[in-house]
């Protein structure tokens, strides 16, 4: 029981004085990056997704 109270004691007074919190600017920039990342890897899927969709259909056409 002494261990658990010496680690919830240890746990906050690392959280409370050695842990450097970001600036609200910094989040800020890094959810622009994250947004911008995301919109860019969905639209290279969507278009990998459209090109072998429209390969197929080629492929199947040519073969009926």
């Amino acid at each position: 029981m002494n261990n658990l109270i010496s680690y919830f004691k240890n746990s906050y007074e690392e959280l409370m004085y050695k842990v450097t919190w970001p600036s609200f600017a910094s989040l800020q920039n890094s959810a622009v990056v994250v947004i911008i990342a995301s919109l860019l890897i969905a639209a290279a899927i969507w278009i990998m997704d459209f090109g072998s969709r429209n390969l197929m259909d080629l492929i199947y056409d040519a073969l009926k």
